[in-house]
C-alpha cells in the first residue's frame, strides 16, 4: 500500500509507494506545525486519508464545505475573492491516528478540516503559507489522488525525524504490496 511522509521542514509532499518515492513541492501552515484547534497550524504526526473527494470533477474544481461549487477557478474568479484560501481540484482529508496528539477534543485533525489539496497557480509552493492544510499543484494532487486509497498512512513532520515506514502499531494491517 502507498503511503505520505509529508516533511514540514522542506515543504515537500512524499509518496512511497513500490519502492520509489515521488516528491512533490506543497505549502503547509503560515503558522508553522501545531494540533491545537483554531491554531491555524498543520498538525505533526501518524494520520491516515479517511476521505477522498472529488473523483470526476475537472482539474481547478472549486469546492466549498468539501463540495464542488460547478464553478472552475479562473483569475476573475479570485479577483471577486481576494484573500480566500481557494480548496481545488481534490481534497484527501486527513485523520489523525495518535489520541491526544492529533485525534480527539480539541487536537483532532479531522474536526480541523486539515486536507491536501490543489490550489491557484499563483500560491507560491516550497514555503509555508496555508491556514493549516497542505496545498499541493493541481496536477500533483490529482496525480496523488489517483495513486493513494482511502486508509493510506500519513505522516507529518521535519525530516530528521522522517520515518521509513508506518508504525506497525498504529497501521496493523499495512503492507509494502
Amino acid at each position: 500500500m502507498p503511503w505520505i511522509r509529508v516533511l514540514l521542514d522542506r515543504q515537500q509532499v512524499q509518496l512511497l509507494a513500490d519502492g520509489e518515492v515521488r516528491v512533490y513541492p506543497a505549502s503547509t501552515a503560515a503558522n508553522g506545525p501545531g494540533e491545537q484547534d483554531g491554531s491555524f497550524c498543520t498538525p505533526r504526526g501518524w494520520h491516515v486519508i479517511r476521505a477522498r473527494i472529488g473523483a470526476g470533477a475537472p482539474e481547478g474544481a472549486v469546492f466549498r464545505g468539501r463540495r464542488w461549487t460547478g464553478e472552475i477557478c479562473t483569475p476573475e474568479r479570485m479577483a471577486a475573492e481576494p484573500g480566500r484560501d481557494w480548496i481545488l481540484t481534490r481534497i484527501l482529508w486527513l485523520c489523525g491516528r495518535e489520541p491526544g496528539r492529533n485525534r480527539f477534543g480539541p487536537v483532532d485533525t479531522m474536526r480541523r478540516y486539515i486536507y491536501f489539496h490543489g490550489c491557484p497557480e499563483s500560491v507560491t509552493l516550497g514555503q509555508p503559507g496555508s491556514r493549516g492544510c497542505i496545498r499541493m499543484r493541481n496536477s500533483d494532487v490529482l496525480e496523488l489522488f489517483h495513486k493513494v486509497p482511502t486508509g493510506a498512512p500519513v505522516w507529518l513532520g521535519d525530516s530528521a525525524m522522517a520515518p521509513r515506514a508506518p508504525d506497525s502499531g498504529l497501521y496493523p494491517d499495512w503492507r509494502t504490496s
